[in-house]
Parts: C-alpha cells; structure tokens; sequence
C-alpha cells in the first residue's frame, strides 16, 4: 500500500531521527550540520534516500556538503562586500520575511493540529494482522563487485583467484577491486552494502541471488556499465518482521492518515466561511 505525504508532515517524521546532529563541515565558524544535509537529502530524494544504493548515498551526501560549503563561501564574501546593507537586499530580505512569517505561522498551526491526533493502541495491532505482507523484510544480500571494460579483463580477475576462498579470496577481492574496478565503490572495495532482489540491473540481480556465500562470480555478468566481477559476502533470508519491530512506524502511519483526513475537513471549513474571490 503506497502513501504520499505532504514535505511538511515528512519533516515531522525526520526531525526525532536527526536530534544529534553532528558537525560536519565548519566554513569560516559557520557548522554545517548532519541535521541540514540530512534533510536536503530526504527532501531531494522525497524521502527515498535510505533506499538507494549506499555508494549513490554516499555520492549525493558529498555533493550536498560541497554545495553548502559553496552557499557559505559566498555568504561570507557577500558580508564583506556589504550586500547586507544594500537598498536591494533589504528589500528583498523584506519581502522573504513576509512570505516565511506565513509560513512558520501555518507549520506552528499544522504542528500544533497533528499533536491533537490520537492513534488508539488497538489499531495499529489490528492494521498489523490485516496487512501481513507489508511488514515482511525481503530477502537481501551484501555484495561485492568490481566492474571493468571488457569481457577479458573480467576473466582475467576471475582466473586470477582461482582456488582462493574464505578469508584469503575476500581479501583479495578487495585490493583487485580498489586498483582496477572502475565503478564509484572502487574505493570501498567494490562494497554495495544490502540490497534487496529487484533493485540491481536484470543481469547482475539474476547473477548474485543465484550464487552462494564467500563466493565469486563464475563467468564475467554484463550490464550496460560494463563487465562486472561479483562476490557475494552474505545472504539474509526473507522474514515477517515482528509487531515490536513496526508498531511505531504503523502507529505514524496511521496518525498521518488520520491527520490528512482531518485537515482536508479543517480545510474545507475554512474555506467556505472565507471571502475567497478569483481574479479573472
């Protein structure tokens, strides 16, 4: 079951996960916060990014820190050079503050409206019987890969660790995939984090939920990037999550509805005894 929420309500949600921030850049004095970059993120990606692969992840969260470290560079040079004394700052500064006092005034209100909703213990652990399906943890695994250009520098990685296995093979694969892999997670290892089955390209999806732990690739598996090497580090079988693991995430779920419910009335009353009139 799919639902959309508004970015304000997402906020609500977000704003306990992010309570310690952390700093993670300080540009001439100013920090530039986990809490910030966490909530560009969740904003950019509507609230997908603990979805995406961990070195996409680790790739947007790099580029939001450099734009921020950037939007602080030239805020300090525009203090320098007196822009925030300038007749045209001002102005617009102005202008701002009025739109944002509507604003903060309405996400005061809307905060204060959702605090009223009240979701009885009862329903959630009835929503938890008649959704089974929603709260099943899909089968995943932990991979590996090292990604090259052509079919024969693929076998030659494979042909190289011929009768390495266990902690020797793993270890290997590691280093060839730092020197020669050229995917973003070289780096790392060739490291892809958990995965689900489904999110990976058809090629290399059917290639490591078919292969067993500690072990790699038999044969080069092509995709439109290249020709990838895999080793697949661990298995995790699917499983029904228990109550205690989803009770607070369907008790939100279930305040969220109830909260949109409410405000499509709450705003209806307000509409029909407002004087609205529409230029033509």
């Amino acid at each position: 079951m799919r639902r959309q929420f508004t970015i304000w309500a997402l906020g609500v949600l977000l704003s306990a996960s992010f309570a310690n921030a952390a700093v993670l850049a300080t540009v001439n004095g100013a920090n530039i916060t986990s809490d910030e970059v966490n909530n560009v993120l969740m904003e950019g990606t509507q609230g997908r990014f603990d979805s995406l692969p961990s070195d996409k992840q680790n790739e947007l969260r790099q580029r939001i820190i450099e734009g921020m470290i950037a939007q602080e560079l030239v805020f300090d040079d525009a203090k320098k050079s007196g822009i925030l004394e300038s007749k045209e700052f001002k102005s617009e500064y102005q202008k701002l503050a009025d739109r944002m006092k509507t604003q903060l005034a309405a996400k005061v209100w809307e905060q204060q409206q959702f605090d009223t909703i009240k979701v009885d213990p009862k329903e959630v652990k009835d929503y938890y019987d008649k959704n089974p399906d929603e709260f099943v943890d899909k089968e995943k695994v932990h991979a590996r890969h090292i990604l090259v250009k052509t079919t024969e520098e693929a076998d030659a990685v494979i042909k190289s660790m011929k009768g390495l296995s266990g902690d020797k093979l793993k270890t290997e694969f590691i280093a060839q995939a730092k020197s020669k892999s050229t995917g973003p997670s070289a780096a790392k290892g060739g490291d892809l984090g958990y995965f689900p089955r489904g999110q990976m390209v058809p090629s290399f999806n059917d290639a490591v939920f078919a292969m067993k732990e500690g072990t790699i690739s038999s044969d080069p598996v092509q995709s439109q990037f290249g020709y990838h090497v895999i080793y697949l580090e661990d298995k995790v079988v699917a499983k029904k999550m228990s109550f205690e693991e989803v009770k607070n995430f369907i008790e939100q779920r279930l305040k969220m509805d109830k909260f949109k419910a409410f405000m499509e009335k709450k705003m209806a009353t307000l509409k029909s005894k407002a004087k609205i009139t529409y230029a033509k």
